[in-house]
């Protein structure tokens, strides 16, 4: 019953997130909220702007509705179904990062549905939100007030952790929670794979694949493979709509400044005025550009997935995740691929 009350308290908490996520006005005690309480959770979403210049309020709608959208009975059971965990709660650290919106929601929720007390330190570019969300699904599970605890410092107590971060990072990381059982996550990030006969449809909707959260998260795509011949006007011409993104003043200082460098140091590349594409092996792209290279055979694509397989977060393209659905992932759709709930379960059992 305990689990079953936790399930419905997030499907609640996913129905007040929708509502945010599509700037719904407040329709009643149903929402899960007060209309003083809806307005405030509001203000704050209004307010993520000032706190992090990249968190503008259409990315933070976008987190709000497509973790929302998980959050339905349906989902969270057949999920949940295939586990079982003790009743015995462990302390589980999670350090979240900060670069997109909401970003360490995932962890949150793994944490909590396996039975476990949520440890969350919070980065400073990402703090008020979570915490507000959190509130609201106390009231409506109370018994997860004991398990959720919010920290802007030192974690203090824990047995386990989940800490996302940085190449750099996971040195830290190592030599302060090493001791622990524990998921140290790296840099990734995504890719598309073109076979020449993508429609302009789903060209279009790649744009939302690259520049959803500025390119900031793990799961943009930040390199292309093309078939010999492919006509990289027909890419340019379908994501024109997306041009506004160079109006946020942090992408154009990276537009700029990338733009420069590669100009002064004589290495082509092409500009379509909002993003620059350079032609290289190389995976991991900086922000505001967009790598590619061609290949001739299915193999030479197996071969780079599989030579790059612990950087590459998702993969995008007609035989893989459909193009503009990179940043929705499934609840099973895991960071790094590693099944956080059979972790946690492996850390129950111990």
């Amino acid at each position: 019953m305990k689990k079953e009350n936790e399930i419905k308290g997030f499907v609640q908490l996913g129905k007040l997130m929708i509502a945010l996520g599509k700037e719904e006005a407040w329709t009643g005690f149903s929402i899960g909220a007060t209309e003083d309480e809806y307005s405030r959770i509001q203000n704050v979403i209004a307010r993520q702007f000032s706190y992090n210049g990249w968190f503008s309020k259409e990315n933070v709608l976008q987190s709000l509705n497509s973790l929302g959208e998980l959050l339905t009975e349906e989902k969270l059971t057949n999920w949940l179904k295939d586990y079982s965990f003790t009743s015995t709660p462990s302390r589980v650290g999670i350090i979240m990062a900060g670069n997109i919106p909401l970003v360490g929601f995932h962890d949150f929720l793994c944490v909590l549905l396996s039975g476990n007390i949520a440890v969350c330190k919070l980065s400073s570019d990402d703090n008020t939100l979570l915490p507000v969300l959190a509130e609201h699904l106390i009231q409506f599970a109370p018994t997860l007030k004991e398990r959720i605890i919010f920290s802007m410092g030192k974690l203090g107590e824990i047995e386990a952790i989940i800490a996302t971060g940085s190449d750099n990072s996971v040195q830290y990381f190592e030599q302060y929670f090493g001791k622990y059982p524990h998921l140290f996550r790296k840099n990734r990030t995504s890719i598309a794979i073109f076979t020449g006969n993508e429609t302009k449809e789903e060209l279009t909707k790649l744009g939302i694949d690259i520049f959803s959260y500025f390119g900031l998260g793990c799961r943009n795509v930040s390199h292309l493979l093309l078939p010999d011949g492919f006509e990289l006007n027909r890419f340019f011409e379908a994501i024109v709509d997306f041009h506004t993104i160079v109006n946020h003043h942090k992408y154009a200082n990276n537009y700029d400044y990338n733009k420069a460098v590669y100009l002064m140091n004589l290495m082509e590349i092409l500009d379509n005025h909002f993003v620059l594409l350079r032609e290289t092996d190389e995976l991991f792209s900086p922000l505001s550009m967009v790598h590619y290279h061609y290949y001739s055979e299915q193999s030479e694509v197996d071969t780079y997935l599989e030579n790059h397989s612990d950087k590459i977060q998702a993969v995008i393209g007609q035989k893989y995740i459909p193009f503009g659905e990179a940043q929705a992932p499934k609840l099973t759709d895991y960071a790094d691929g590693v099944n956080v709930m059979e972790w946690l379960k492996d850390l129950n059992h111990k």
